[in-house]
């Protein structure tokens, strides 16, 4: 199986020379219209479609000439609501009604080159981006009408994209009627300021998924959705488990099944048929015979095989004396975090629907990235870029896990090598095993207390996981933090690693990437140190937060809504706080727990998540992302591990590897900071990476335990309760 290049690669990719769209196709491609390109490298700028070329372009807006108002975008919806939130924001900024706008997202055919839909970043650096176009826009519109109507700007007003005196609202001209016809080139130099809070229409009301309808019914399509003439569905063979080298094999048995067809290039082998069961059948009579590694590490050595791994280090952060601070302290404290490997596990399978259509290759791919994604499918076939279409389509969840799509490059192989259309979706038992999991790592702290229950100290070391959200934000006189890592250049030592060295896994972003390892292991240590000073862990928090107020703020809207109530831990209540950084957001969150120390069982009864996170566009969206984030983190909280030996994959199914479940679900509020008048933050993770920490420190305060393992699985709760 030929696997993508590394995550880094993806995002470190020149943005500055991007593909280009040539303008003149484009112009033939939409027709005429005021169009207006914009860029995430800099600011916006007005350009002709047919007479000027500019050197990054990440997005269109048209404004046609019967009044409608498309945005033309790489950004793709997978469930967090820019196909809403976008509209919305474009509508305010132009004055047009929201019913007028249209978005067409991640056809690589109509939208400008985009590097992907992942770290909460459409919203808060994409939308505003966007805001600052459309604000331009609504100016040139203005000076156009105040031509027509032979009047200054001034005496101008804007309501759903009519234009009007102010004087006499009968004296108007629209949008469509300005444009219609046209194919314009327009610049100004001067800067224009986007609406304030109090000019919202629309941003700041909560509007309902303008795709819930659909999705909801089941008729929003996906790529497993698209049915072609003459379609094959695709099984392909896969060894027992990575880096397993194919020795011998033998596709009669296949073959023997009606309709099957065996494609094969290399080692790459596929079964194919009209019928999906029939597929499935004839892949079971494949013989295949497979020469795997040896086993070196599994999930029960893999923490100490990961510190023992590491051959570099960088300091993140650091200010005063550690040293100095140890002997200030009256106690210290020292501890050390386990967490595992995650899954992405969406519900929807990495697919792709593929086909060619003369020399060009038109494709539906479950993924986040259709533009680097489509660079990797020419690489892979030897192709021009150009000579390849990703179609809009729904990904049912990707959560970083689709950032990455081998599925895509497969099915292009397979609809050239075998030149029908061709389906693969990937089984749930290779959704695990080529997964690119959240990284295993490993944290170790050190802190101190003095003898007023003030932290003088704070040490912290985290191996082969990411820096994401490992500063902390407390106020400590003496602290360092540390990021302990592998050399890329020890992967020659594991060829077979893929780059992922010393993983024996392929390891990638999954929702707020290790920020919710650093969060759960940074909190708990925070907890422990509260309870040993007698401290409440709510005051304890806020007496160490005086240079932060945006965490003081959270944390004190939260506590209201929650209901908190002083008191030092354990203190039998099941209480627990968490607080982190994410996506550019400020995030508490209040758990409740029960505990049943018979049988270990957590049972999460409420939670409460406060957030700063500026303007907040669609609050119902935001709600939302913001309930989802916090029912996901209760997978790697509570039951979510990858097993393994070796490079053998023991998690095939859900049957082994459980997800949250309904019954899991606690009571939810969130709760927003005020703050429309800052600019809008990320709202698709910073949930995720504190509930872990909520329910840990929870947990400590029902029963007077703390796991420094994740997830609290029943059996590790029961030993913590006997351990003490």
């Amino acid at each position: 199986m030929k696997h993508q290049e590394d995550i880094t690669r993806k995002i470190s990719r020149d943005i500055n020379d991007p593909w280009q769209m040539d303008r003149r196709d484009f112009m033939k491609r939409i027709g005429g219209g005021l169009i207006i390109s914009f860029s995430l490298g800099s600011l916006p700028s007005l350009v002709s479609a047919q007479d000027r070329e500019q050197d990054e372009v990440n997005a269109y807006l048209r404004i046609a000439g019967d009044g409608r108002v498309t945005l033309y975008t790489g950004k793709i919806e997978m469930g967090q609501g820019p196909i809403t939130s976008l509209p919305m924001m474009l509508a305010d900024e132009l004055d047009v009604s929201l019913d007028s706008v249209d978005i067409i997202m991640g056809n690589t055919d109509l939208c400008p080159w985009d590097n992907g839909t992942f770290g909460s970043l459409s919203t808060r650096q994409y939308g505003q981006i966007m805001r600052g176009a459309a604000a331009k826009a609504r100016a040139i519109l203005l000076e156009m009408a105040a031509g027509e109507l032979s009047v200054s700007v001034d005496n101008l007003q804007v309501h759903e994209g009519v234009v009007s005196l102010k004087s006499d609202p009968r004296k108007k001209i629209s949008y469509g009627e300005l444009t219609k016809g046209k194919k314009i080139l327009k610049t100004i130099s001067e800067t224009v300021e986007m609406k304030k809070p109090g000019e919202f229409t629309y941003m700041g009301t909560s509007r309902k998924h303008v795709d819930a309808f659909e999705k909801v019914t089941g008729r929003a399509k996906f790529s497993g959705d698209i049915q072609l003439p003459g379609m094959m569905y695709a099984r392909i063979v896969r060894p027992p488990s990575l880096g397993a080298k194919l020795v011998k094999i033998d596709t009669s048995g296949a073959e023997a099944i009606e309709g099957t067809e065996i494609v094969r290039e290399g080692d790459f082998i596929a079964v194919l048929n009209a019928s999906q069961d029939l597929a499935d059948v004839a892949l079971a009579k494949v013989d295949a015979e497979f020469e795997e590694e040896e086993a070196g590490v599994d999930d029960e050595n893999l923490y100490e095989y990961l510190v023992r791994s590491v051959d570099n280090s960088r300091e993140l952060s650091s200010d005063g004396n550690p040293e100095q601070g140890k002997k200030e302290s009256a106690r210290v404290f020292e501890s050390e975090y386990h967490d595992p490997y995650l899954a992405h596990a969406p519900i929807e399978n990495h697919t792709a629907t593929a086909y060619f259509e003369d020399d060009k290759l038109i494709m539906w791919a479950s993924c986040q990235t259709p533009f680097p994604t489509k660079q990797d499918i020419a690489d892979a076939l030897g192709i021009n870029e150009d000579k390849i279409l990703l179609k809009q389509v729904f990904t049912g969840g990707g959560f970083g896990g689709k950032i990455y799509n081998p599925q895509a490059i497969e099915a292009a192989r397979l609809a050239k090598l075998s030149g029908k259309p061709i389906q693969l979706v990937y089984s749930r038992q290779e959704e695990f095993m080529y997964d690119r999991f959240r990284p295993a790592a490993v944290v170790k702290i050190k802190s101190g207390i003095d003898a007023n229950g003030r932290m003088m100290y704070w040490d912290y070391d985290f191996y082969m996981g990411g820096s994401r959200g490992a500063p902390h934000f407390y106020d400590i006189p003496h602290h360092r933090t540390m990021q302990h890592f592998a050399k890329r250049s020890t992967q020659d030592l594991h060829p077979s690693y893929n780059g992922n060295w010393p993983h024996p896994w392929y390891t990638g972003a999954w929702r707020g990437p290790s920020n919710n390892t650093n969060t759960w292991a940074r909190e708990s240590q925070i907890e422990m140190m509260a309870a040993a000073a007698g401290k409440d862990p709510l005051k304890f928090r806020l007496d160490h937060l005086k240079r932060d107020p945006k965490m003081t703020e959270v944390l004190r809207l939260g506590s209201e809504k929650f209901g908190w109530t002083p008191a030092p831990g354990p203190s039998g209540r099941g209480y627990g706080i968490a607080c982190g950084i994410d996506a550019g957001t400020w995030i508490a969150v209040f758990a409740e727990v029960k505990v049943d120390r018979s049988t270990g069982h957590i049972q999460v009864v409420r939670a409460v998540a406060s957030q700063d996170m500026g303007l907040v566009v669609n609050p119902q969206g935001a709600r939302i992302q913001a309930e989802g984030g916090l029912i996901m983190g209760l997978g790697y909280a509570l039951s979510e591990e990858i097993k393994f030996k070796g490079r053998k994959m023991l998690d095939r199914n859900f049957d082994s590897y459980s997800i949250p479940k309904i019954s899991w679900t606690p009571e939810i509020e969130v709760v927003f900071v005020d703050k429309q008048h800052e600019p809008p933050q990320g709202g698709g993770e910073p949930s995720v990476v504190a509930i872990g920490g909520a329910v840990a420190n929870a947990v400590f305060d029902a029963t007077g335990a703390r796991l420094f393992r994740l997830p609290m699985t029943p059996e590790r709760v029961l030993a913590a309760l006997q351990a003490m």
